[in-house]
Formats: structure tokens, sequence, C-alpha cells
């Protein structure tokens, strides 16, 4: 193997999903650029690298150097200096300011940056603030390269350093070296397995305790991320030590020790098993956090039913109904017909008679079945005894549709809440909720520990409403909550069925609900429908397809801008993934040129992006959407705006970020957008089920575009296998669990 040291001229392109990059670069001896390829994720323009590799002559591209290894150095050269400082690693110095610096000082800039940067002020429109911004920006930045010259030395990517550096600042190195399983559980992006790369650098045992103790609770954490509150002992087992490459034994004698040192709870119930398997016992292993969570969630739900509400109509209702010795008595319906002008049929006068006399109350049905009117009419029948209404959503877009139906101020659960970082909810048992009724929508959505989170606080005599369509997906979050609480069959449950008059005009969500019950689709196309379905039966000619009804057709047509047209598909990977089809779409819909980049993505001006992680901090929550409104190569930051809050992030952060030109349709839970279009393929095939293909279709407010072949939607369709999620809320609200609990003790 050859080495080369080179100064990254441009990055070519970049493969998001495999790390393939290819580097023009500046070598000392070459007349011309030189094409560099390999696994080179989180290289900057401007940086200089040694490379370890060997040329090969491609018959298409001609010679290229394919890189095996490389690591960072600091430029020797004055060229190699201007590159590095104008890349906008340095915050205060872009290209202007860099030229400026290596023309004053040539091959002594880094040591005037280092031993004497006063001396900066004799460079023309360099002042002392600047001065100062460099400096820091210098220190933190030689920070961060000792870390990433040391991961680099344990053959682990730079990505993380710059995280790494802001968890531990100066202490990085040695709470690494220390613990790097550390890693795992207090960085957000750095998983196990990057952990236990550093780990066997370091010299660290494969049966050591502190690498199999890491290994379950990463599962256990993969286990939660795919829906499951707790995991079987069994599975948790067998999952950990095929991660850890380790005998069944080691793990079990580490869970054992876990259980003990109460890093994790176990609880047993009895299984629900056949007769011949009577008397088995089924064990439990959760996380702290979601057992807790479980354990409250029920606890409260069955405390607020246990208590009467204290308000006006409350008291109002129980003194009729004592007195004429009617048990249904309840709300005039009809008056509140009168006053929203309005006409509700028996199901929804129903839902509005019992939430009346109701302290928790679950309200469910699909699209088109009236849960807006529904709630509109639930919500005067308490503002006409003058209850305080508090209206709340899982997230930003469906508590401003909450609000816009109503015509009262709905709030995400977390602004409810009052979420505060780092301290967290403000809103909780010790200072809880004002009000007489919560009424919270798209609770299909809401995951275990979000519920706990909000029911601690809502006070003992408050009324809660919940709504939400159950044949949506889950939660992202782990968790069943809305469909537990309602099998568990103590609370009351109102469902609507009918779908209204309007509702029928509209092929979507008449094509929902046939799919609901199993049958194809209408697909007959048509000029006046709102369905549409494009047969197109190779994945490149669908994502052609794609582009072209995104860039030209339907905003020809409707008259609507390509970015209120959300594409939906079922997967992140392929061609028709959410990955790609972010990459072509970013290519036909954004001429942008400068951008920032991170991990094979350039984010650019204009460009549509999702944040992907609960950042408390900056606001901004898993699936919000927004569009970059600004980007400065110089501070290496961008500017989001999500719903008018611009929001800024450094390039280090920008993993919180993905394009969202295109999402999968579990990322689309919650909201609504005016165009959908959707791939629908066999190269999905795996992740092709009813209630996934439903959630996607009734996203769509007003056109639905169905593209793929009739084989997959059929597939789709008759494919109602659903993952069962481990979950132990419905058991807890029937009362049917606590054999034993707690720290692995009986209760």
């Amino acid at each position: 193997m050859m080495k080369i040291r080179c100064v990254v001229e441009r990055i070519t392109y970049q493969n998001p999903e495999n790390g393939y990059t290819v580097l023009k670069t500046r070598v000392k001896g070459y007349e011309d650029l030189v094409t560099v390829v390999g696994n080179l994720l989180e290289v900057n323009v401007g940086s200089v690298l040694l490379m370890e590799g060997n040329w090969k002559v491609d018959t298409k591209y001609g010679r290229q150097f394919c890189a095996v290894s490389f690591e960072e150095t600091l430029p020797a050269t004055v060229y190699g200096m201007e590159k590095y400082l104008g890349s906008g690693l340095i915050k205060g110095v872009g290209p202007k300011f860099a030229k400026r610096i290596v023309q004053k000082f040539g091959t002594d800039t880094f040591a005037v940056i280092e031993d004497n940067i006063a001396l900066l002020i004799e460079v023309p429109g360099i002042g002392n603030k600047r001065i100062q911004m460099i400096a820091a920006s210098w220190e933190r930045q030689k920070e961060v390269k000792n870390i990433m010259l040391f991961l680099q030395e344990h053959g682990v990517s730079t990505a993380f350093a710059a995280k790494i550096y802001r968890q531990y600042g100066n202490e990085s190195i040695n709470r690494v070296k220390e613990n790097p399983y550390k890693l795992a559980d207090d960085i957000w992006g750095i998983g196990f397995k990057t952990a236990d790369t550093i780990a066997e650098k370091l010299g660290f045992s494969k049966e050591s305790f502190v690498r199999l103790r890491s290994g379950i609770m990463y599962t256990l954490s993969e286990l939660a991320d795919e829906g499951h509150v707790y995991a079987t002992k069994d599975q948790l087992i067998q999952e950990a030590a095929r991660l850890l490459e380790a005998e069944d034994s080691f793990v079990v004698m580490t869970l054992d020790q876990m259980i003990k040192d109460k890093d994790v709870i176990r609880e047993i119930k009895e299984a629900p098993v056949k007769k011949e398997q009577e008397g088995q016992r089924e064990e439990a292993i959760y996380l702290p956090p979601f057992y807790f969570a479980e354990i409250g969630t029920a606890g409260k739900l069955l405390k607020l039913m246990a208590q009467p509400a204290k308000d006006r109509l409350w008291v109002q209702l129980s003194k009729a109904r004592a007195e004429s010795g009617n048990e249904n008595l309840s709300v005039d319906v009809s008056g509140i017909e009168r006053h929203l002008h309005m006409e509700y049929d028996e199901i929804q006068a129903n839902a509005i008679r019992q939430a009346a006399f109701s302290k928790v109350m679950v309200l469910t049905g699909g699209p088109g079945t009236g849960k807006t009117t529904t709630t509109q009419g639930i919500i005067a029948a308490f503002r006409m005894y003058g209850l305080k209404i508090l209206l709340a959503a899982p997230t930003g877009r469906a508590a401003k549709r909450m609000t816009e139906a109503t015509g009262l101020e709905a709030k995400t659960i977390h602004r409810l809440l009052e979420c505060k970082p780092p301290e967290g909810y403000q809103k909780n048992e010790e200072n809880p909720l004002e009000g007489d009724v919560l009424i919270v929508d798209e609770c299909s959505m809401i995951d275990i520990l979000l519920m706990n989170s909000l029911l601690k606080a809502v006070p003992a005599n408050m009324r809660l409403v919940l709504i939400g369509d159950i044949d949506q997906l889950p939660s992202v979050g782990a968790g069943n909550v809305l469909r537990d609480i309602i099998d568990a069959g103590r609370f009351p449950v109102v469902r609507l069925k009918r779908i209204f008059r309007q509702a029928k005009e509209s092929r979507i969500i008449l094509n929902a609900h046939r799919m609901n019950e199993g049958r194809m689709p209408d697909i007959s196309n048509g000029k006046n429908t709102d369905f549409f379905f494009l047969e197109r039966e190779q994945p490149e000619d669908a994502v052609l397809e794609i582009v072209s009804l995104v860039k030209n057709k339907l905003p020809a047509y409707y008259g609507t801008p390509s970015s209120s047209i959300q594409v939906l598909t079922p997967m992140q990977r392929g061609v028709v993934g959410a990955t790609n089809l972010n990459l072509v779409l970013q290519e036909a819909l954004n001429l942008e040129s400068d951008g920032l980049r991170r991990s094979g993505f350039v984010f650019k001006r204009n460009d549509k992006v999702m944040q992907i992680k609960n950042n408390y901090e900056k606001e901004v929550f898993n699936g919000d959407i927004g569009f970059v409104e600004s980007v400065d190569m110089q501070e290496r930051t961008l500017t989001v705006n999500f719903d008018n809050r611009s929001i800024t992030y450094e390039a280090s952060e920008l993993d919180e970020l993905l394009h969202a030109y295109a999402t999968t349709i579990h990322k689309a839970q919650g909201s609504e957008y005016p165009i959908v279009v959707m791939p629908v393929l066999m190269t999905h095939f795996c992740m092709l089920q009813r209630n996934l293909l439903y959630t996607g279709i009734t996203r769509a407010k007003k056109i639905l575009v169905i593209v793929g072949t009739k084989k997959a939607l059929a597939y789709g369709v008759r494919n109602v296998t659903v993952t069962k999620r481990n979950t132990m809320l419905r058991e807890r609200l029937e009362g049917k669990l606590l054999l034993f609990t707690g720290w692995g003790n009986k209760a």
C-alpha cells in the first residue's frame, strides 16, 4: 500500500448509506487534481489528509487513488493553510479572510494564530471582536482535532468528535478511555457498535462486565425503538447474545447482576398460554423509565376514573340524575345542534352525552366519520357550563389543525407541559395543569413515556377526553397506548363508523375505509377524482414519474407549489426509499450551489428538512418539518424556519435533520398535506401492511397519487400482520397483573 498527502478541493459525490465518497484533491507533484475514492464520510473541503491505499485505473473515470484508511492533519503549505482556514471550520474566518491572513503571514500563519493571535489586527478588516471569535474557535477546534486523532487511532470515524467534545469538554479523551460504552448512553447518534469498536482498540475484554452490560442496555433500547415497552427474558438474552457474540450464560449472569444493581427491572406474570402450558410464567425485563411510565400511566388513569369531577356540569348532572332516578340523563344535544348549526347522528350525540358525564373517555374513528364535528359538540357542551378547556396534540401540525377546527388555542403536549431543558417538564404532580377538561387529539401517536408525563400533570378532578384513529400506525415510540386503553374495557369508548355525505364525495376517504375492510381501493382514476393510481413496474421508472409529478405536473395542474407536495414512502432505503428520493428531488427542485455537508448529505438554502429527534432546548421535535432559510458557510451554521420560528444549527448538529422532500409514512403520522405522492412497489414488500398504507393515504387532504403496481397495493391491503408490541398497560388497567413486581423481588 502507498501513502499520499492531499488537500481536499471539492467533494464530487457521497453515498450517505454506505459512505462511498469521490474527492478531487491537490497532491504535491501532480499538476492536475487527483481523484480519491473510498469510505470518507465527514471529510471537509480544505482538509489535509494523509491517506493509505492503492492506485487503480477505472475504465470509465481513469486513474484514481483508492483510500483504505486516512487521518486528518494540519496543513503545512501556504495553499493548504488557506484552504483549511477558508473551509469554515474556524468561526470568523471565511475564504476572504483566509486569503488575507495567509497573504500576510505565509507559512507562519498557524504559529501566529497559536502563539500571537493579536497580530491578526494587522490584517485588513479584522477587528478585536473577530480575533476573539477566531481564538475561541481555534482552541475548540484543537480539542476536537485531538479527539478526532484519538478516535482515528482506534479505527473510528471523526463524525462524532464535536458531539463528544460538547458533552465532555476537555475531559473527552479521559472519559472515553475510562469507559467508552458511556458514549452510547450519553451521546445521541453513537450506538453500542461504535462504542464497542473503541473499547476493543482500548483493550476491553469481550467478556468484561461493562461491555456485556452496555450490550444488554443497548438491546433494550433498540427493542424500545421498535415499539416494545419491555423485552421478554428469552427475547433479550437471544438478541443481546447475538449482538455481543457472547455465550448465553455470560448474558444471563450479567443480566442477573443488573437486576440486583437495579439497572433494569424484572416483572414476572402468568403467561397467556394454552391449557397444556398452564402455570408457565413470562419474565419481562424493563428499562426503569419504561416500567415506571407504564405503572404511572395505568395508575393515573384508574385514579382519574375513581374520583369525580367537581365542575359545574358534573355537579348539576349528578344532582339531576339523583333526583330523577335516570342514570342516563345528560346534556341537551338538540340545543348544541342549534347553537352550532349542525346535525348529529345518534352515535355522535351519544358521544357528546357520554363526554358530559365521563372522567375519562375515548373517541375513535376513521377519516370522514365526524371526529372533528363531534369534538366541536363536546367542547360546546363543556363551554355552556363555563368549564375551562385545555386542548393538546402530539405534534405542532396536529395542534394547529385542532386550533383551526375548534377556534380555541391548542398546544403541543410539550408546550402544554412547559418543557424546559435540562430541568424537564414544569407541569407535573407538584405543579399540575389548571382547568376542568383536557382534550387530546391524535392519541394513537402518543407513546408510553409521553402519556405518563402528560398524566402526571393532570389533577385528580380534571376530565380527560382522548381522540384518535386506532387503525393508523401505532406510535413511533414504545407502547400501543390508545389501543391498550380501549382494549382494557375500563373506560367509555365511542366508535364513529358512519362516513358522512360530504366525505363520501372524496375517493381518498372512501378508499381508506375500503382498504381498512380488506377491499381493494377504486383506482379507476378520472378527471374529477382526488385519488389517482399510476402503474409503474420498475422502481427507476417510479422515481422518474415521482420527480415529474412533484416538479412539473401537479404544480401546473393544481396551482400548488412543489413545497406543498409531500412524497411518502414505506421505507427509508432502496431506489424508491426516502433517502434516494430525497437526493433526486433535491437535485431536481433546489438549484442552490452552496451548502453544509454532513454524513453524505448537503443542506442548502430552500431545502425542505425534518427534525428527527426531540430537541427540548431548541423546542423542535421529532417529525417537525421546516425549510432552510439561510446557510452561513463562514460560521458553518444553517437556519431552519419551522412554522415561522427560526432555529439555528451548527454543522455538528446536522445529524438531527433529514431532507424531507420525501419521508417515511411512519414519520408523517399526525400530519396532513394538500397533495401526497406515494410509491407502492413490491420492493417494499416487507413493509407493505394495511395500517401503513391506510396511514399514508389518510395524510392526503386534497389529492393522493399512488405510483406503483396493483400487485403491491393488493399485497398491502391483504397483509394485516402487525408485529405485536410488548406492553402490559392493558393488563395493568384490567387489574390482572401484580404477581411479582419491582426490582426482581416479590411485591
